[in-house]
């Protein structure tokens, strides 16, 4: 029987199929640090610890590799993301606590006698925009405030009171930092810990939300007022190889096109620009937002309604109706002569329910395309849109 960590009664059902839940890198660093801690001060190692999560669940997590020195103990803790496809999964993550003096030009937000920080593995902020200032440690505020708690309960529990340096290290993590959002976040040299929750819940829509909102904050922050914004794979290869618009500049938005419209509205950000194909932003055309399949579909629909605008035939809206693919039915369209003017009364109903979302708050636009078809249209506001993107990033090449 394997080590029981408190998650085994915790899953969701998706797609008729058990999907138990993890543990993120943040419920890692700090259990790894109460149990570095607690070995410190009691003198004796510890196998496991307890860690009360932010989401109210106990982990019992196995403490592994436990080294000690003179004044410090440095420790382990293995990640598990549960059935979540998560690149950190089964990495170690370590803490180093250690007895010092309180450290010299320490920022007065850490005068308190306890001082995180990052070791080998763990990025560092070289652009604003994030919860941590240019030349911290990628350690954002629920796990710093997770680690801190633990090593403050175990002092307090032995009676110490004196200073203690938490040392929080990922020896895989500058070779998985690549995979992850960091690099074009600006963080360098390794992964970030995470986890607002402490928990990780398998393929939660709530933690990609999230990973854009990130994202979409350290663009404003350098001063991207209008977002360049692609929903998938699709959209960055075509903005990549068609479009004279500053590729590195792009985020991706997965289904999420609501959501990013409605945190860029909160951000004070003055528009976006949508590069998408048309399978996932036929949809919008009728309102769907989240263009996942799960969520809506509708493109069939949405294309026979809007080909009936065009002037097309009953017999051309059933052949629409009767198609799988947007490519199909666009060749029912290109072959009875309406394919130009459909995409144009599309864009008038893409364009209006952009407006709709963020009540006209912001400029917002798209350009849409196929992978058959190429380019197909866009919105009245995207030549804005285009213009503004492009002159930001001349003004910015200039500076």
């Amino acid at each position: 029987m394997g080590h029981k960590t408190g998650l085994e009664d915790y899953y969701i059902i998706k797609n008729k199929k058990k999907l138990r839940f993890g543990y993120t890198t943040g419920s890692c660093a700090a259990a790894a640090a109460k149990g570095a801690a607690e070995t410190l001060l009691g003198g004796a190692p510890v196998t496991e610890v307890s860690l009360m999560t932010p989401k109210g669940i106990l982990l019992n997590l196995e403490i592994l590799d436990i080294r000690r020195e003179a004044d410090a103990v440095s420790c382990a803790v293995r990640k598990d993301g549960g059935d979540d496809p998560d690149t950190t999964d089964g990495i170690l993550v370590y803490a180093r606590v250690e007895k010092t003096e309180r450290i010299p030009g320490s920022s007065e937000k850490e005068e308190s006698r306890f001082i995180l920080d990052g070791g080998k593995g763990v990025g560092r902020v070289t652009k604003p925009g994030l919860s941590q200032k240019i030349g911290e440690a990628a350690i954002n505020p629920v796990p710093r405030a997770m680690i801190l708690g633990a090593v403050e309960e175990t002092a307090d529990k032995h009676h110490y009171e004196g200073n203690l340096k938490i040392t929080i290290s990922v020896p895989e993590g500058e070779k998985i930092a690549g995979k992850t959002f960091n690099p074009r976040l600006g963080i360098q040299g390794g992964i970030s810990i995470l986890g607002t929750t402490g928990i990780v819940e398998p393929m939660s829509e709530a933690a990609l939300i999230e990973s854009i909102r990130v994202e979409m904050a350290q663009k404003a922050a350098g001063g991207m007022e209008y977002l360049l914004v692609t929903p998938g794979n699709y959209g960055a290869d075509y903005l990549r190889e068609h479009m004279d618009l500053p590729f590195e500049k792009n985020i991706k938005c997965s289904n999420y096109v609501g959501e990013t419209i409605d945190m860029a509205v909160n951000m004070g950000v003055r528009g976006i620009l949508f590069v998408a194909h048309i399978g996932k932003f036929v949809k919008v055309a009728s309102g769907i937002m989240n263009t996942h399949s799960h969520s809506a579909d509708g493109r069939m629909e949405t294309l026979c309604a809007n080909a009936l605008r065009a002037g097309g035939s009953l017999a051309c809206a059933r052949e629409i109706l009767d198609c799988s693919t947007t490519d199909e039915a666009l060749a029912v369209l290109n072959r009875y002569g309406i394919l130009e003017e459909t995409m144009k009364h599309l864009m008038e109903r893409i364009q209006f329910y952009l407006d709709h979302r963020s009540y006209e708050q912001i400029l917002l636009g798209a350009v849409v395309f196929s992978n058959e078809f190429g380019y197909l249209g866009q919105t009245k506001d995207a030549a804005e849109l285009i213009e503004k993107i492009n002159t930001a990033a001349n003004m910015e090449e200039k500076r």
